[in-house]
């Protein structure tokens, strides 16, 4: 079956999972206050810094025992920041569900070489954490962004825990629940659900992170960027936004434009409504067609940002060959950009449906979904 072209196009079709599209309300005017060629330790610039950090914890709602810090090197290398700091205090559970977990493990197991228990699941599909050992600390990915699952709630970590918990948030945060209070250590970056600028991270410190830093010195020597203590101590300014390193003056506004946008649209309530809506577009669009499916096995852990597909057409022999004609397809005509797969994940497509995407773009999109796969499936039909 041949489908007509569609006529409308998503008025904007940028659907990439990494750096996101911009706030819809976005443009460069709204950056004509950065303090640029001013120093980041200057008044104003510290200021600046400092209400970067008061709005994220506003519009996120992360409670007042838990520190922000800004930190160099994107939700990469908040982690690193975490894991090189903090582990090898006590045995450790590395979880990993997709790609970026994967990374974690092999930091830990090959790099720290820590007492590490490693826990995997296959693409769609995540680890029981109620498995877990929360006596031993656990590092994890709330949000698979590569396979478009998360994890459906903190409820299975316990309160009275004696490892900590450190979580990899960076496609989960602002669009998805997180319990504060079960997370030690959160990070994420600005590129993902606000569409922020990329290579700045943000380190959400809870108390018991605090005072493993306070008491526990690793055997491991520690770049500059990494310190977090001094003489023993917590260095406190970092959490003011006095930076490690020199940070962007023009990505700290954008940054700060951003989270201004998402006060506007109702804070994180809002935001979560609206990743919500142009996943459950993407869901349902999917639930009516037979040759398509959410890489998500158990619609409980769906994610609702960055939402992997596959098809499921058994007329399909290469897949990976099929998605990417699909996916070229769509951005030649001009409906959605950046919609393959991360190279790692199984073949198929992956929209980024976060707070930023509007969900007529979404709804826009998806008939030109409809019309690449039948393009491309009448072409397979016609070689066969």
């Amino acid at each position: 079956m041949t489908l007509q072209e569609p006529q409308a196009k998503p008025a904007n079709p940028r659907f990439s999972s990494g750096p996101c599209a911009k706030p819809p309300t976005w443009s460069t005017d709204a950056l004509k206050d950065a303090r640029l060629g001013r120093s980041h330790r200057a008044a104003e610039g510290k200021a600046r810094l400092k209400r970067a950090i008061d709005l994220t914890r506003e519009v996120l709602a992360v409670p007042d025992t838990h520190r922000i810090g800004i930190v160099p090197a994107s939700d990469t290398g908040a982690v690193e920041m975490a894991m090189w700091t903090m582990l090898g205090e006590r045995p450790v559970e590395m979880v990993a569900w997709e790609s970026f977990g994967e990374g974690w493990v092999t930091d830990a197991v090959k790099q720290l070489r820590l007492d590490a228990r490693v826990h995997r699941a296959d693409y769609g599909k995540i680890v029981d954490m109620a498995s877990l050992d929360y006596d031993r600390d656990v590092v994890f990915t709330w949000n698979g962004t590569t396979s478009g699952v998360r994890v459906p709630s903190g409820d299975v970590i316990p309160a009275d825990r004696k490892g900590l918990t450190i979580c990899d948030a960076t496609s989960a945060a602002f669009a998805q629940e997180l319990p504060w209070d079960r997370l030690d250590v959160t990070t994420f970056s600005w590129q993902k659900v606000m569409g922020g600028e990329a290579a700045h991270g943000v380190l959400v410190l809870g108390p018991r992170a605090v005072e493993r830093l306070e008491s526990y010195v690793p055997d491991r020597p520690l770049p500059k960027i990494f310190r977090l203590t001094s003489k023993g101590k917590l260095i406190e300014g970092i959490f003011q936004g006095e930076t490690i390193n020199t940070p962007s003056m023009l990505c700290v506004e954008d940054w700060i434009v951003a989270l201004e946008w998402g006060k506007s649209v109702g804070g994180l309530e809002g935001l979560i409504a609206r990743a919500d809506a142009n996943a459950k577009a993407v869901w349902d669009f999917c639930d009516a067609r037979p040759w398509v499916a959410n890489l998500a096995e158990d619609a409980g852990t769906r994610s609702n940002t960055s939402v992997c597909l596959r098809f499921t057409d058994p007329r399909i022999a290469d897949g990976a060959a099929f998605a990417k004609a699909v996916a070229k397809r769509l951005e030649q005509a001009g409906a959605a950009w950046d919609v393959g797969a991360y190279r790692d994940a199984p073949p198929g497509l992956r929209v980024w449906c976060g707070a930023t995407v509007e969900l007529a773009d979404v709804q826009a999109m998806l008939p030109w979904l409809d019309w690449a796969f039948h393009a491309e499936i009448e072409k397979v039909a016609q070689a066969a």
